[in-house]
């Protein structure tokens, strides 16, 4: 049985290199997001993106719900602060 690994990915270059690692290093890749409310859609895609080009075996969206603890500019519909 292969060992497993959950990845924890943004979608960005530092979750993709670890993911490649683990996959390097024979792991089965079990990709993991969440969506917490952040104006990052494009974010969520790259991670499905990443996961089908390392061939994990599911890649999961989480989502949770950071409204009820506070919010801030990338939670909520109000300007980003420049």
């Amino acid at each position: 049985m292969r060992k497993k690994a959950v990845v924890l990915s943004s979608g960005g270059v530092d979750s993709t290199t670890a993911m490649a690692i683990a996959k390097a290093e024979g792991y089965a890749i079990y990709s993991l997001s969440f969506h917490y409310g952040q104006r990052h859609a494009l974010e969520l895609k790259a991670a499905e993106k990443v996961a089908q080009a390392l061939d994990a075996e599911e890649h999961v969206v989480l989502a949770l719900d950071f409204g009820r603890i506070g919010g801030s500019a990338l939670t909520e519909h109000i300007d980003v602060p420049q």
